[in-house]
């Protein structure tokens, strides 16, 4: 709630509309039903695979609607922070569009998140320590720069994200339970937003790491807490300043958060990678993590589990697979 005002929710017609400008030049991704992962977790596993799109993860559907309707206003350059997934759909709407991106990240990045977003056109500076040094660069930038800043939370982007949200609900049968990473926020509240269009039941948890308990602690206590750092290996996720009205969303559509360890993300990367053969980083993997982490709750369900990215480094990549397994 901003300033005493509920933030209005999202009609199917606006998302409606959002998907087909993003079916334009982005496919729909497939969901599949999972027999080892259902075995795994003791509940009928269903996968929305946004790895499969062409920045492997899902912010490009938000990035396109964004840079869309930002050309229409006569915008040529913007400049956003990221870990990566949001810089490299700003960079492909960019290039798409015919506009410019600058992006910027924190030192220590991913280095093939970095590779991937200079790739695909953008400007990359490296400043801070963390997520939130980089946006405070990227806002200092915009106003330096006169360009156009792209916040990594805004109901715009969330219009966009939802119509993977819209193709899970249409594509899979009914979920009982539907387990999503949070990391600003955008795609827990796309699930919302397209749950709520939809008038369906559909319970939506969010999944966030131990280390970066921003939003399970904002959930708990009703209101937005920041923590001091976002320490996760699952980047995708470390946020430490909630955004109010992600937050807003969440805690009147979420039915809960659940928090899981760097471990147990990391198993469920193994899981991924040995049950389906896919590719998940961190954050795409928070989302079986926690579903898997409340496995007598889910016993005998249908649950629906967002792989929101596959954008993982090669050798953090062969370290995970290579290590022992563990339980959860």
């Amino acid at each position: 709630m901003m300033n005493g005002v509920m933030t209005p929710p999202l009609t199917l017609t606006e998302l409606d509309t959002a998907s087909a400008i993003i079916r334009k030049v982005l496919p729909p991704t497939p969901q599949y039903h999972w027999p080892l992962l259902s075995q795994r977790a003791g509940a009928e596993i269903w996968v929305k695979h946004e790895n499969h799109l062409p920045t492997g993860a899902f912010k490009v559907r938000g990035g396109v609607l964004f840079m869309s309707r930002l050309k229409e206003q006569g915008v040529k350059a913007v400049v956003a922070a990221t870990r990566g997934n949001h810089g490299q759909s700003l960079a492909y709407a960019a290039r798409l569009l015919g506009m410019r991106a600058t992006i910027v990240v924190p030192q220590g990045n991913s280095s093939e998140k970095n590779s991937a977003m200079r790739a695909w056109g953008a400007e990359l500076i490296e400043h801070g320590a963390d997520f939130q040094a980089a946006l405070e660069h990227a806002n200092a930038l915009a106003n330096e720069r006169r360009l156009q800043f792209v916040p990594s939370f805004a109901l715009e982007l969330v219009c966009g994200v939802a119509s993977y949200a819209l193709e899970f609900f249409r594509g899979a049968p009914e979920l009982n339970a539907v387990y999503v990473p949070i990391g600003l926020g955008s795609g827990i509240c796309g699930m919302i937003a397209a749950r709520d269009a939809l008038k369906l039941d559909t319970e939506i948890v969010g999944v966030v790491a131990d280390g970066a308990p921003c939003y399970a602690e904002s959930f708990r206590e009703g209101r937005v807490i920041s923590t001091a750092a976002a320490q996760t290996m699952a980047d995708g996720i470390a946020c430490r300043v909630p955004d109010p009205t992600a937050f807003e969303i969440i805690q009147n559509g979420a039915a809960r958060i659940v928090r899981v360890t760097d471990a147990q993300i990391q198993a469920a990367m193994r899981h991924y990678f040995s049950d389906t053969h896919q590719i998940a980083e961190g954050a795409g993997a928070a989302g079986l993590a926690g579903a898997l982490a409340e496995r007598p709750q889910i016993a005998g369900k249908r649950i629906g589990v967002v792989l929101s990215g596959g954008n993982v480094d090669r050798g953090l990549y062969a370290s995970i697979l290579e290590a022992d397994s563990v339980s959860g």
